[in-house]
């Protein structure tokens, strides 16, 4: 793996461990807490961020959204324990394609089905950002209406 991607990787470990470190410290009630109305749950906010490396990983190969759909669909993370073996198992999916790719293949663009043109590399800065971003807003959830006082390092 090029060492770009070994250092992108390296803070990907570090959004991963603080998101399990935040799991660690919560309950399968907590999960159905909704701070607003028509939006993600904790639960479903965590979901979602589980599987981002894998699901962003497809996209970065070109994925269709039928294809990408029927990915989502399968996804059903219902405990704390499920969405942290998930968000390990993805996180492991992802640096694993990453590890096979050459030169070319790493810096080939790739255009999502809306279109959407990154090269792999791109691409991965992308999910880093995504990790970042939805950490942040889990915190927030927790921390600011949820009263939920975490106290744990959100970086190194």
């Amino acid at each position: 793996m090029n060492n770009y991607c070994q250092m992108a990787f390296h803070q990907l470990e570090i959004v991963v461990a603080s998101i399990s470190e935040i799991l660690g410290q919560l309950n399968e009630e907590d999960l159905k807490f909704r701070p607003t109305e028509g939006k993600f749950s904790i639960g479903e906010l965590l979901e979602h961020i589980a599987i981002i490396p894998s699901a962003d990983g497809k996209i970065a190969e070109g994925l269709s959204e039928q294809e990408m759909k029927k990915f989502y669909d399968s996804i059903s993370l219902q405990t704390t324990e499920e969405i942290s073996a998930a968000l390990f198992e993805h996180f492991a999916q992802l640096k694993f394609q990453y590890e096979s790719y050459t030169e070319d293949h790493l810096f080939a663009e790739i255009t999502s089905w809306w279109g959407v043109t990154y090269t792999r590399y791109e691409w991965l800065l992308e999910i880093l950002a995504h990790m970042y971003h939805h950490r942040g807003q889990l915190h927030a959830m927790l921390v600011h209406t949820y009263n939920k006082d975490l106290e744990i390092l959100l970086f190194e």
